[in-house]
């Protein structure tokens, strides 16, 4: 199953269904890993700030983390760093990042429900692919806030490292400040070598 859907903020699409919604983070990012997010919600569930984890602010972000993490029937998140999205392209290594928090879930659900219009099938579970769906269903509002959360805090490690990049604050995506630090320093070992970073900076 693989159809688009318009509805607006839900509880879920289909109430007799163990739904999970997923998503990703990072995937324009010019550095680090891709992240994702499998998250199993109760039907009750609900928080008037639960939204597009892109449409909350940082503190929002992580004051609804713990409670989706406290409060959820079951939830993982799982990542494919730099060198593995090289060699498989971000496309398929954001894929393979929702198979493996699917994997680790201690809840199988019934259907997947993706933010997004494309998901490569994972075993004989059903999914729905839905455009914008981080801003229409709660189980891939809450996915989109763990994933972008548990990217985020994973970058802050990796700034420790490599501080000239700016990475505390762009995260790895492509800012000025990252860009000039790129044709200052070059290229590290967590940059995506296959995003053509370079070319297109000298450009």
């Amino acid at each position: 199953m693989d159809i688009c859907s318009t509805k607006m903020l839900a509880p879920f699409l289909y109430g007799y269904l163990t739904e999970a919604g997923l998503d990703e983070a990072g995937r324009g990012c010019y550095a680090g890993p891709v992240f994702a997010a499998a998250v199993i919600l109760p039907k009750d569930f609900n928080h008037p700030l639960l939204n597009d984890s892109k449409k909350l602010t940082a503190a929002q972000r992580n004051l609804l983390r713990p409670i989706i993490e406290k409060e959820s029937i079951a939830f993982a998140v799982a990542a494919v760093d730099n060198n593995e999205i090289d060699q498989v392209n971000i496309l398929q290594a954001s894929f393979s990042a929702m198979h493996r928090s699917i994997d680790k879930l201690t809840a199988m659900p019934e259907i997947l429900l993706i933010d997004g219009n494309r998901f490569k099938q994972y075993n004989d579970i059903p999914h729905q692919c839905i455009i914008k769906g981080d801003g229409k269903y709660t189980a891939i509002a809450a996915a989109s806030i763990l994933a972008k959360t548990h990217r985020d805090e994973h970058m802050l490690q990796l700034h420790k490292e490599f501080p000239q990049y700016g990475w505390n604050k762009n995260k790895g995506y492509g800012t000025g400040i990252h860009r000039n630090a790129i044709n200052t320093f070059g290229l590290c070992i967590y940059h995506r070598k296959s995003f053509r970073i370079l070319p297109e900076i000298l450009r």
